[in-house]
This record gives structure tokens, sequence and C-alpha cells, in this order.
């Protein structure tokens, strides 16, 4: 009993905070199922983190003396020495993802491409506001709408704001459905939004979809080595998947590995979630250049569709742009609702899910690029 009433002294103001917090991601993840996967081991991992003397950041041990405890163990091993969860994760991640509607319509490679603008805005606010470039780079990767990668550079570049950043980057995927339909109206008109588009796919063949993977991987090895190993690792999980002679493995990527490691990968980050590192004017900060960051993406993908449409007989639907962002493939289906809401029976997935998955790889290259421009430049 006097250890519970010592414990209950012990507890600041600030770490309630975080159980507040903690208690929201959980929240937002069972009742609103926003990416449950990894908001709900996070808003789990802030709470154990915040417990007074609490053993997962650090022990002592009879005979031993004091020893990291499991969280601590984990970060250190699993992200702050090797990134190895995050990068593992593209395994799963790439054998999910169907690059065919992509390659029937290679034009959306340019859509990937355009709703990465967020990014460079984020990082120019950041710096505007007094972060140092590291800091600002790493906040601005937010805007690659993937979490593996912000966190990925954020970790490189030793940032003092990983957990910050993870939980917006993270957040923010989970609510595309909020944030993306309102970025969108503020820049097209109903009229816009009612454009059909006949989807008349291309043939891919399997010789084509086994060499995309390799190309990708070599072309970006050497535009952006610092990307190559999210790319590496994407592409290594398509090859699994369109090889057809390692079904098995591809099938434990997509399910078994990607379920472990989000698993992992949520309760691990809480580690930057002490409440004496998250709680201040900078996290607060953070998560609105994340909210930036996103709207801008969008905005990005948007107007360059929109800028297209002023050379081309066939218009293209603006709303497919903002689906260049990463987050696959959420973003695809809530343009696929937005448009069917507008007029109903208009289709556009496909050009929707190409430009998505565009994003995926666009998202990993950016992040590579800012790795190199930020290094070479201090």
């Amino acid at each position: 009993m006097d250890f519970f009433v010592e414990g209950i002294r012990a507890v600041q103001p600030n770490q309630l905070v975080m159980y507040a917090v903690g208690i929201l991601l959980i929240w937002l993840a069972i009742k609103k199922e926003y990416e449950p996967a990894l908001l709900l081991p996070m808003g789990f991992g802030a709470i154990l983190v915040n417990l007074p003397f609490t053993g997962v950041l650090n022990q002592t041990l009879s005979g031993v003396g004091e020893t990291q405890g499991i969280i601590e163990w984990l970060f250190h091993v699993g992200i702050e020495a090797s990134e190895a969860m995050p990068i593992l994760l593209f395994i799963g991640i790439g054998a999910m993802i169907d690059f065919g509607p992509l390659l029937s319509k290679p034009s959306m490679f340019l859509f990937g491409a355009a709703a990465q603008f967020g990014i460079f805005v984020a990082i120019c606010v950041a710096v505007v506001l007094g972060f140092d470039l590291k800091d600002a780079a790493s906040i601005g990767i937010i805007g690659a709408a993937d979490g593996p990668t912000s966190i990925l550079v954020s970790q490189i570049l030793g940032s003092r704001y990983v957990g910050q950043i993870a939980v917006a980057a993270y957040s923010y995927m989970a609510l595309v459905p909020i944030v993306q339909p309102f970025a969108i109206k503020l820049v097209t008109t109903k009229k816009e939004r009612k454009i059909h588009m006949d989807y008349q796919p291309g043939v891919v063949s399997k010789k084509m979809r086994i060499a995309f993977p390799i190309v990708v991987t070599i072309i970006v090895g050497m535009v952006a080595p610092s990307s190559v190993a999210l790319v590496g690792f994407l592409m290594f999980g398509n090859l699994l998947r369109e090889c057809g002679v390692l079904n098995s493995l591809s099938e434990t990527a997509q399910t078994s590995l990607s379920n472990l490691i989000t698993l992992l990968l949520g309760i691990t980050i809480s580690f930057s979630m002490q409440a004496d590192k998250f709680v201040d004017v900078d996290t607060l900060l953070i998560m609105g250049i994340g909210l930036l960051a996103f709207i801008f993406d969008s905005i990005g993908g948007v107007l360059f569709a929109k800028f297209l449409n002023l050379f081309t007989k066939k218009k293209i639907n603006p709303m497919v742009g903002a689906a260049g962002i990463s987050a696959f493939p959420m973003s695809a289906r809530v343009v696929q609702k937005m448009a069917a809401q507008e007029e109903p029976g208009n289709i556009i997935l496909m050009y929707a899910a190409g430009a998505n998955v565009s994003g995926q790889i666009a998202s990993v290259v950016a992040g590579g690029l800012v790795i190199n421009l930020v290094t070479s430049f201090l």
C-alpha cells in the first residue's frame, strides 16, 4: 500500500496529459477504427512509459544493477541502432501493393510526385518557426503521409522529436477520410469533382510486373541512395508477390510479418512519448505543421491535375491528384467515395489507385532526397 501511495504521489501533471493522449489514441483505434494496429499499441505504450518507476524503460535487478527495460531495449535495437523495424515493414507493404493500375497508366507517376508538395511547404514553415534544419526536415517528412518513412528519416537525421513526428504521421494517416475531403474542396468546384474518366486498362504482362520492382530499385538507388533501403525492401516485397513461385512467403509478408512489425513498431515508438520530452509547445507546433503538410500534399496533387487539364482534351478529375499521397489504399477510397457522392455512378477508382501506389514510391524517394539534401548541406 505504501508503494502504491508513493507511486500516486510521483505522478506529474505532464504524465497525466500523456495518459489522456494514450486513452485518446486507444479510443480512435477502437471506436473510430483509425489505423487500430498502430494507434492502439502507441496509445497503450504512451501510458506504460509514463507510469512512475516503470520497468519498461529501466529496471534494477538484484545482482545485476540497472538494466534496460523492454521498450527501451526495443527502441534501441529496432529503431535507434538499426532502423530495422520501419524498413522490414516495407517488405509487407510491398507484398500488399498491386502496381497494375500504375503500370497500365504510367502517367499516374506524375501525381505521386506532385502530391509530395506538402513536405517542402512544411520544411519551410518549420524553419521559419525556429526549428533547426535537421528537425525541420524531419517534421516536413510527415507530409510523406507514410509512418515508417517519417520514423526512419527523423531517426537518421537525429531529430529530437521522433515520438512527436511518429504520432503526427500516423494520426493524420488515420484521419485521411477527414482531412482530404476538406483540402480537396478548398481548391475544386463541384463541376470539377463530377468529371468522368473512362478507364481503359493497358496490358500489363507478368514480365513487366516482375521487371518493375527490379528496375525501380536500380534507378532509385542511383538517384537517391539514402532511400534505397526503403524502396529496395518495398520492391522486394512486391517481387515476392509478382514472381509467382513464392506465394507462401508473399502471404507471410502480407500478414504475419506486417502484423508483427506493426505491433512492435507501435509500442516501441512510445519510448519517445515520455512526458518530459513530449508535453511542450514544440509538440503542438509539430502537430500543426504536420496537418499543414497533409493539406498541402492533397492541394499540390489537385492543382497539378488542374494544370494538366489546361493542355488536354480528355479532362482529368482533379481529385485523382489528391490520391497521389502515400496513404494506401485509404486515399484512393476517399477520392472514389467523394466522386460517387458528387455524382452516383462516377467511377475513378482505378485512376486514383494508380496515383495512390505511385505516391507510395514517391514518398520514400522524397524521404531519401531530403536526407541527401540535409546531410550534404550540413
